[in-house]
């Protein structure tokens, strides 16, 4: 798989060395359960958490940033500094690499323009906060984005922020992140970086790939 390939050369160190990439440290998320979700949270609410199982804790979440375009290329999160042994493509349950035809991908779909990581819990207490807030709202209930995502992206002044922190839940320590997805929609994949006991130390999501 090509895309491994490029992934394996941009991703292998503890830092990018590319001149067509700027990488930013956005904060850290909460995985509460190591159970990992990747989608798009507006429409893929249900979407399946990865097979993998991550470590629990509060983890570094770099954004990659394609400097000609200011779009983000890839989206990061870092589980420790060990040296990386082989990537695989993150897959859920029933997704098998077998049956990939050559070129073909896991991944998911992005309609909105946004993506997100969030843990499993996290992703459940965002269905449960959706939910209240239709019953609460009813007729006046404008979706999820407008409700809960919008004011975390457009500033007062107008400017528009390309990737945030939110909490569904603040009696909960989980969090997720959410950001732009690359040129828009689309179908993307993510790759996990595994040492040699093959315990991960970071996945990567990919959305403009740079060679």
């Amino acid at each position: 798989m090509n895309h491994i390939e490029n992934i394996k050369k941009l991703f292998n160190k503890n830092f990018v060395e590319s001149p067509l990439i700027e990488t930013f440290e956005a904060g850290k998320i909460n995985l509460t359960t190591g159970k990992l979700v990747v989608c798009d949270p507006l429409i893929t609410s249900e979407m399946p958490a990865f097979t993998t199982d991550f470590p629990r804790g509060e983890f570094t979440v770099l954004v990659h940033k394609e400097i000609e375009s200011n779009c983000i290329a890839y989206v990061e999160i870092v589980f420790n500094n060990s040296e990386i042994s082989n990537w695989e493509l993150a897959t859920s349950e029933g997704q098998h690499m077998a049956d990939l035809e050559e070129g073909e991908i896991y991944g998911y779909p992005v309609e909105s323009g946004m993506g997100c990581f969030m843990d499993f819990e996290t992703q459940q207490n965002l269905n449960l906060l959706e939910q209240h807030l239709f019953k609460r709202k009813g007729e006046d209930f404008m979706g999820i984005y407008e409700e809960f995502f919008h004011e975390h992206f457009f500033q007062e002044d107008g400017a528009i922020n390309q990737y945030a922190f939110l909490k569904p839940n603040d009696e909960k320590p989980g969090n997720l992140f959410a950001f732009e997805t690359g040129y828009g929609e689309g179908f993307y994949a993510s790759y996990i970086g595994f040492d040699r006991n093959n315990v991960p130390v970071k996945i990567v999501s990919e959305f403009v790939e740079i060679n």
